[in-house]
């Protein structure tokens, strides 16, 4: 059994629910154990480091020092959110790079009882464990159900082989885990140079037309290297193209219907799963064409989800000069 240090962050009961409710089904066939850390607290996300480093620094050391108390002989922490991941990892290190930032740190987390002892944790991606703990090996012996058909985009975002302190990833710019993975799995894996590009992160709340351009830069590379659906290992990357979709193409007037979820619900369908159990129509782009690849679909009256009243979405602009730049670039 492999056990670990679980830090869910705040979007595995929200608008991560697919990924929490696969990473649930596929836990038990792949034998790991994930003791959720006690009383966590959200991350900051990627505004908070930006405005002032001690409070946010103390904000993330605060889950690494909760999770050293339960630690008990396994000292792994492990985060499916990228941002998550990033955050944890970034205080971990800098803490130790650091030794006034860490002395700091650990003076406000001493208010709460608290401290934390940089390095004495290993801060891991659910990715990185399922390839170097778990195993290839293993994985492609629990398929059931290959996904032999299916053309699958795999799409990491910038956040998770960069900087990679620890140096866990094979490469920076084109890091190849994520592919592996889906191979074992039996679905083809299309060759994806745009894997790391950014997805605009928050930029949908304050810069639309940019943001708008790099998801649009990622669906219709997708869609020219003919996927039949995109696969992400971060929250925030699934939000941003599945729920913005609908407005980039509002804004640049096209029509992608490119679906987009996450790498565990591929998983958990290779395993046995269906697609409802392991998240499948909670998507806003609807999958289910990309399920019939692989001779599935969702069950007769099971909808992608409709955006929820109050979900804060720019309102639509279209600019016709950021347009027609954009459009005369790619004649060019």
């Amino acid at each position: 059994m492999n056990k670990y240090i679980y830090y869910p962050g705040c979007s595995m009961e929200g608008s991560a629910k697919a990924y929490g409710d696969s990473l649930n089904f596929i836990k038990g066939t792949l034998e790991m154990e994930l003791d959720e850390i006690d009383d966590w607290n959200c991350c900051g996300a990627t505004e908070y480091v930006s405005l002032n480093l001690i409070p946010a620094y103390s904000l993330i050391a605060r889950n690494l020092a909760l999770a050293s108390k339960q630690a008990n002989g396994h000292n792994t922490v492990m985060a499916p959110c990228s941002a998550c991941y990033l955050n944890l990892e970034k205080a971990d290190y800098y803490m130790a790079e650091r030794p006034a930032l860490g002395e700091k740190v650990n003076q406000a987390l001493a208010a709460g009882g608290l401290h934390y002892e940089p390095g004495s944790l290993q801060i891991r991606h659910l990715l990185d464990v399922f390839i170097n703990d778990i195993g290839l090996d293993t994985i492609k012996s629990k398929v059931t159900r290959p996904l032999a058909g299916m053309r699958v985009a795999p799409y990491l975002g910038c956040m998770v082989p960069r900087p990679d302190f620890a140096h866990r990833w094979s490469d920076f710019e084109q890091p190849t885990e994520l592919d592996d993975l889906l191979k074992a799995l039996g679905a083809e894996v299309i060759e994806f140079p745009l894997k790391t590009e950014c997805c605009g992160g928050h930029m949908t709340q304050i810069g639309p037309e940019t943001a708008y351009e790099l998801i649009r830069r990622l669906v219709s590379s997708a869609e020219e290297h003919q996927a039949d659906i995109m696969v992400t290992v971060c929250p925030m990357c699934q939000m941003n193209l599945d729920a913005y979709q609908a407005e980039t193409n509002h804004f640049f007037g096209t029509n992608y219907q490119m679906p987009v979820v996450f790498f565990t619900q591929l998983m958990g369908l290779a395993f046995g799963g269906n697609p409802k159990e392991v998240g499948f129509g909670m998507e806003l782009v609807s999958a289910n064409k990309a399920l019939t690849r692989i001779g599935m679909e969702l069950p007769p009256g099971e909808t992608p989800r409709k955006k929820a009243e109050g979900l804060p979405m720019p309102e639509r602009r279209l600019k016709k000069k950021v347009v027609e730049k954009i459009n005369q670039e790619g004649q060019e």
